[in-house]
């Protein structure tokens, strides 16, 4: 991944932010903890509540030098494997955030507060969906068994500076590998033979739980050893251009070898790939291709040599459908559609396809009979609702989109784009007040914690509001505040 000099700028900065959250919870975990934890002894060090905080930083500031795909389609996949996954841990109390980078590297990491990011690469290049799932899943491990706080106390035993650091290191090495490795070798006084046999000795119990983690899942075990093993390949024939996953995941022969041996003792099963997980492969292929035009022709190429049955070409066909659709080709992306539908015209991802077709040609009445039906059929999809809600406010039909943003929230968490969409139907409707707290909230989930807090006190002074809007309003301004405060104090 490449970065220019004012990104990586932008990164030390909110590093600086991470790194004294971090030393002020060493601090507090060294005066409040009075009795002894024989447990976990990495919890002495962060409590759980607080790396979940510490965690929602993290995720802003991936944002605000990454770009995390907000496909609602691709986020729901990703986020339903990983729930899956993580619902079969020894931890299920762990809290989880799921989200996939737009990055073709080869690359995946673990960041405080079980947030866990996978680059668009890994999906891309997994061949099964097994293969995947063991990416997903030794991340999972390094999360429960929380080697971010376990690697944050070895370091405690230098100083606080060097503990500080080490978890900066590691965070930046999320994005930057090899700068993150630069970070680890450069801190003084720090013993770096120690740090490296206990980073191999954590990819070693996540390689150990994750396996065990497929298998509980109803996954191939063997996924995750043999992914890795065909990178170690790859990496082979081309040193200069080596996986970004080997330098945050430090791999060895022997250590495939045993992860091969672990996965092989469990029950030999045939394994099928499930059909989102196909759907979502073509449909970022077709969307990484930088020219529609090339991924058509890669897409048709492959569609004619596929020799497996009409079924398992639908995946290619529905790439093949998306690809056209980019490329303005309607006529043939609605011959490709109607195949798709002739096999399953009740299949969600079918029907979205069918719909956005329709509201790209204006055709949006045809586009609302899509719709209605999908969401008839599957009322708590997020990508259903999400595409309808915004084809509504597209024709003017706010208050109908309205209604079915506050039926999701009630049991969904908004993100940024359910924030703005909602926000956009409130404005239509003329209510200023639920306009501007939808905008801070956007703001804040953003990383614009200034913007956010003065959007507030705008809120404030501009509007009289009642008396649960006003004690919320101010609430949350106290909160968003606080946050600020600390940002001011670094200069971030």
């Amino acid at each position: 991944m490449y970065f220019s000099a004012h990104n990586l700028k932008k990164i030390r900065r909110g590093l600086i932010f991470l790194f004294i959250l971090l030393a002020s919870t060493l601090f507090a975990a060294s005066e409040n903890i009075s009795l002894p934890d024989f447990g976990d002894s990495a919890g002495s060090v962060i409590s759980p509540s607080y790396e979940r905080r510490l965690g929602q930083m993290f995720l802003k500031q991936v944002r605000h030098f990454s770009t995390i795909i907000n496909d609602p389609e691709v986020e729901s996949y990703i986020q339903s494997l990983g729930y899956d996954l993580s619902s079969h841990s020894d931890n299920t109390e762990q809290s989880f955030t799921f989200f996939v980078i737009d990055n073709p590297t080869i690359n995946a990491f673990a960041g405080p507060g079980g947030m866990i990011g996978i680059n668009s690469g890994v999906i891309l290049n997994s061949e099964s969906e097994s293969e995947l799932a063991g990416v997903v899943a030794h991340e999972i491990a390094h999360v429960t068994q929380r080697h971010l706080a376990r690697t944050f106390e070895e370091a405690k035993k230098y100083s606080l500076p060097t503990a500080a650091a080490m978890i900066g290191a590691l965070i930046i090495a999320t994005q930057d590998p090899a700068a993150g490795q630069a970070a680890i070798t450069s801190i003084a006084g720090f013993n770096i033979q120690n740090q490296i046999n206990f980073t191999r000795e954590n990819e070693e119990e996540a390689d150990r739980i994750g396996i065990n983690l497929l298998a509980k899942s109803g996954y191939d075990p063997l996924g995750m050893p043999l992914f890795f093993e065909r990178l170690q390949k790859l990496s082979k024939f081309s040193q200069s251009n080596a996986p970004e996953f080997f330098r945050t995941h430090p791999l060895t022969t022997s250590r495939i070898a045993d992860s091969i041996a672990r996965a092989e003792s469990y029950p030999k099963k045939n394994y099928e790939n499930s059909h989102a997980y196909e759907l979502i492969r073509y449909k970022l292929l077709a969307k990484t291709i930088k020219k529609p035009r090339e991924a058509i022709l890669f897409l048709r190429d492959r569609l004619e040599k596929h020799e497996g049955s009409t079924s398992k070409k639908l995946p290619i066909r529905y790439g093949l459908a998306y690809a056209y659709l980019l490329d303005g080709a309607y006529a043939h992306a609605n011959q490709q559609i109607k195949r798709l539908l002739k096999n399953d015209m009740n299949d969600a991802a079918y029907l979205l396809l069918a719909a956005k077709l329709k509201t790209e040609q204006s055709k949006y009445d045809d586009a609302f009979v899509i719709f209605k039906k999908a969401y008839e059929l599957y009322p708590d999809y997020k990508p259903v609702i999400m595409a309808y809600a915004r084809a509504l406010v597209d024709v003017g039909r706010a208050e109908e989109a309205r209604n079915i943003m506050k039926n999701y929230e009630r049991h969904h968490s908004h993100d940024l784009n359910s924030y703005a969409l909602l926000g956009q139907a409130e404005s239509m409707l003329g209510n200023e007040i639920e306009t501007a707290i939808l905008q801070s909230e956007y703001y804040y989930l953003a990383g614009e914690t200034k913007l956010a807090v003065e959007k507030l006190k705008f809120i404030k002074q501009r509007y009289k509001m009642d008396y649960y809007q006003e004690q919320s309003v101010s609430a949350r301004l106290s909160e968003l505040e606080y946050e600020f405060e600390l940002e001011q104090d670094i200069k971030l």
